[in-house]
């Protein structure tokens, strides 16, 4: 692929303007379900991709305008039908009555995370009407599946059903309408091996399938003797390494309640961790205290009264005898901590060049997945929800600072911000209001307020962008960089012909670290 860089060049044609996805959480259930930002911003990504024509895009633009009505009413369940909808005609099939009955489906539980050795209720509920109309009542078919393979990024193809595990039953009498009589389950799982299980509760009418819903669970025999020994062993811990031993009681309990997905909890390696720290405790050592590589930490967030993660990646040439560079690195919308280290999206490169550029590395979880890190010098929004978890998104990012400043030796004059997608947008929130921290910034695949740029002139910045992107619009950069231009700013600005959302950020980072090395602040820096 090749890249078009301009360094210090004028952009022509730039828009003036962007569209900048709102980031509203969704409602908490007891199964938390994908944000409603990350339903919007896929449909929106789909619909730019596909350009409707003709008869779809009248279908379309019809449908906008009924998802424009249910935000402005706050029918978050019927925007869930809207954009299942809506990415059911851009596919290029017809939404039947049974595809509309199959996506009101959910499964819920007050224990996502749970003790197999104790009796596991669910209920199967719906989050909207569906249309269809039946004679009688349903029949459901509970099985325990292994997980599936997670998607291939950029692929359109549906993960395939993991093998069964156990089948925990049929059961008649379900309801035909669940929203207002949810069917209840006791499931049997005391012979489950623990581990994490995909739970699928398929309805039929008449031996006829109808649909399916799925919930992610974890399972462990012993689960609340083990969350009630870890509570002991970090009431009497150091404060510098309580969180890390009670990180995953408390979130545990999030994921039940619904504050957080599944996917944001790793169970079975957060659990051995913290027992890992428990025993260090115990024997009066530091696990961390000389540790390198890819490791996670954690920490409490006082104004939210919730433990945090975040991932480090400390080079294997580290010592405190002299002070290393820092990048803070923020994942994009429904992203975690773990992003910007794993393959996927970002292909895991940036742990290994940090290694090879000597850098610490830290990447905040920004609150929750959609959290926004904040609303920058802007307003901030006025729904009491949406402030909060932004407030508090933006108040993580700048506590892991805090902790790393604390935890190891940084150069304060080389600290630097990085972020994709919603994490560039928040690094270019992030950076005009605190102007003074930061050595550099890069902004990949996002968009900010030009008007902002002013309080950061004397900070560098490489920005990256591809032409083709359908998530967030090209101009989003452009504009930006030609403000850039105007304010006499060092820049470096990567486009990336034919390059889409996520596929610029991997092969790019190499270049990011680069322009990280050639830049640091010449003031010294208030600590």
């Amino acid at each position: 692929m090749k890249i078009r860089v301009l360094l210090g060049a004028a952009l022509k044609g730039c828009a003036t303007a962007i569209i900048v996805c709102a980031i509203v959480p969704a409602t908490a259930f007891p199964q938390a379900l994908t944000s409603l930002a990350s339903l919007r911003v896929g449909y929106n990504t789909r619909k730019n991709t596909v350009k409707p024509q003709g008869e779809l895009k009248a279908q379309i633009d019809a449908l906008d305008q009924q998802i424009a009505d249910a935000t402005r009413l706050g029918r978050t369940g019927e925007l869930r039908r809207l954009f299942a909808k809506g990415n059911v005609l851009l596919a290029g099939r017809q939404w039947t009555d049974e595809i509309d009955y199959a996506n009101s489906l959910v499964v819920r539980t007050d224990r996502v995370v749970a003790d197999s050795s104790k009796p596991y209720p669910v209920r199967l509920e719906q989050i909207y009407s569906p249309s269809i109309a039946f004679e009688r009542t349903l029949t459901a078919h509970v099985l325990l599946r292994a997980r599936p393979a997670p998607p291939v990024p950029g692929s359109s193809t549906p993960p395939q059903a993991g093998d069964v595990v156990k089948d925990l039953g049929t059961f008649d009498g379900v309801a035909r309408d669940l929203r207002e009589s949810p069917f209840p389950f006791e499931l049997d799982v005391h012979d489950v091996a623990d581990g994490g299980y995909q739970l699928s509760v398929e309805v039929s009418n008449d031996s006829a399938p109808l649909g399916a819903s799925t919930l992610n669970i974890a399972l462990r025999r012993g689960l609340d003797d083990l969350a009630a020994r870890l509570e002991a062993d970090g009431r009497n811990a150091p404060e510098a390494l309580r969180a890390e031993i009670l990180f995953p009681v408390d979130r545990m309990r999030n994921v039940n309640r619904g504050r957080l997905e599944l996917r944001t909890f790793d169970p079975q390696k957060d659990f051995a961790s913290a027992d890992a720290v428990a025993a260090a405790v115990k024997a009066k050592q530091d696990p961390f205290a000389t540790r390198t590589g890819d490791f996670k930490r954690h920490y409490l967030l006082d104004a939210a009264r919730e433990m945090l993660p975040y991932r480090m990646y400390v080079p294997t040439t580290y010592n405190a005898s002299r002070s290393f560079p820092l990048i803070v690195a923020l994942h994009g919308l429904g992203g975690t901590e773990d992003s910007f280290f794993e393959g996927g999206l970002y292909g895991g490169v940036l742990p290994k060049l940090a290694e090879q550029h000597g850098y610490i590395v830290a990447a905040p979880l920004g609150y929750r997945v959609d959290g926004s890190y904040g609303w920058g010098l802007g307003n901030p929004p006025a729904d009491p929800v949406t402030r909060r978890v932004q407030d508090f998104s933006e108040q993580d990012v700048m506590q892991v600072l805090q902790h790393v400043r604390q935890q190891y030796k940084i150069d304060g004059n080389r600290i630097y911000l990085m972020g994709h997608s919603m994490g560039a947008i928040g690094t270019w929130k992030i950076a005009p209001k605190y102007p003074d921290v930061w050595a550099a910034i890069a902004p990949i695949s996002g968009s900010g307020a030009p008007a902002t740029l002013d309080r950061i002139r004397t900070v560098p910045e490489i920005v990256v962008h591809g032409d083709n992107d359908p998530t967030v619009p090209v101009n989003g950069s452009r504009t930006m960089v030609a403000k850039l231009k105007e304010l006499g700013v060092d820049y470096k600005y990567i486009e990336v012909p034919g390059g889409l959302h996520s596929d610029v950020v991997a092969p790019n980072v190499g270049a990011i670290l680069d322009f990280f090395d050639a830049h640091r602040k010449t003031s010294r820096v208030s600590q």
